[in-house]
């Protein structure tokens, strides 16, 4: 039986959303950012408010992510961090504590996994239900995934890049790399201190990131002024950046994260290789929404590639109606359930 109370997380390294079963939609987007006093060790801000001091904090207050590359870097933050999520998205006022599905990363560990379960329960779920993250996206983007047939899903987030082959429920194949949304932010920083001499924070590289970033050449070069400070004077400073400069800076680590999908697609039996040529590879996570990404994976795979609708919030959905499922057909097989959970 379902409750208004159960809910979905996408618990990502950039962003945490929820997705709750009573209105069948995402309820809660926020960065997964949190702000401590270190002097009294408590929580000043969470989510968007804490976004929005990174790198403007006084010395006694310190904006933090508790997740880095898809995983728990610090326990006790995560745990208060969801707590506050769970009950912004779920209030006050229930009598049972919510049954959760968290998605995560395919290449965690056994330890990473026990300490995700562990936090979304002292947050206050009463069940946990794990999901790897490529098998979210692809529920999540509309594929059927219980069918005998090749499914190909690359789900770009911020700390992890995921990709996998997905056939009757279960990833046949899959590999998971720490390059992601944040590693092209730090590329975006290198670069600048690199060929410039000006030294920008990670909200101005992801500025730039959104704005002019490209992974295919654009058909026409545009640019965006951003301020930083000169490594040279140590004043401010504003220069002008192109769009040809920013593919330049995210070369790299767009390279690994096709070099990722090619290692796959050799992996790949041959009549699933087959399937996904035919129906095409599925992109999902706000670093597959980097302009010509989907172009240049076309080009170099042959294999036509197409962003997902809602590209952002696939695995959210993903985790909602795997948990919908979980929980309304406990008794049935459920075409999921072989390799879905971790």
């Amino acid at each position: 039986m379902l409750f208004g109370t159960d809910i979905g997380i996408d618990l990502g390294t950039a962003n945490v959303l929820v997705y709750s079963s009573k209105t069948k939609n995402i309820v809660l987007r926020e960065p997964s950012v949190v702000a401590i006093d270190t002097d009294t060790n408590s929580i000043k801000a969470v989510g968007e408010e804490a976004r929005k001091m990174l790198g403007r904090t006084p010395g006694n207050i310190k904006a933090i992510r508790p997740l880095r590359d898809g995983v728990i870097s610090d326990y006790e933050i995560t745990e208060k961090m969801l707590k506050y999520f769970i009950k912004k998205a779920v209030g006050t006022s229930f009598f049972r504590k919510p049954r959760v599905c968290v998605s995560m990363p395919s290449s965690v560990t056994e330890v990473e996994k026990r300490a995700v379960r562990q936090a979304t329960e002292n947050a206050g779920a009463r069940q946990v239900f794990p999901i790897e993250e490529t098998i979210a996206a692809a529920i999540g983007a509309g594929i059927d995934i219980s069918r005998a047939c090749g499914s190909m899903v690359i789900d770009i987030g911020g700390g992890t890049t995921d990709v996998a082959v997905i056939s009757l429920g279960g990833t046949v194949v899959k590999t998971s790399l720490k390059v992601a949304g944040d590693s092209f932010d730090e590329a975006i920083v290198r670069y600048m201190r690199k060929q410039h001499n000006i030294l920008i924070g990670e909200r101005t590289a992801e500025e730039l990131k959104t704005s002019i970033g490209t992974a295919f050449p654009r058909p026409e070069d545009i640019s965006i002024d951003i301020r930083g400070r000169n490594l040279i004077t140590g004043l401010p400073k504003t220069i002008s950046v192109t769009s040809s400069e920013a593919q330049e800076a995210l070369s790299e680590a767009i390279s690994a994260v096709v070099d990722a999908v090619h290692m796959v697609l050799e992996q790949t039996p041959p009549e699933l290789a087959a399937d996904i040529s035919d129906r095409g590879i599925v992109m999902t996570g706000g670093g597959s929404l980097l302009y010509g990404l989907d172009k240049l994976i076309k080009e170099k795979t042959g294999i036509n590639a197409v962003i997902a609708e809602d590209a952002q919030s696939c695995v959210a959905f993903g985790t909602g109606k795997y948990l919908e499922y979980q929980l309304s057909n406990k008794d049935r097989l459920n075409p999921y359930q072989k390799n879905a959970g971790i």
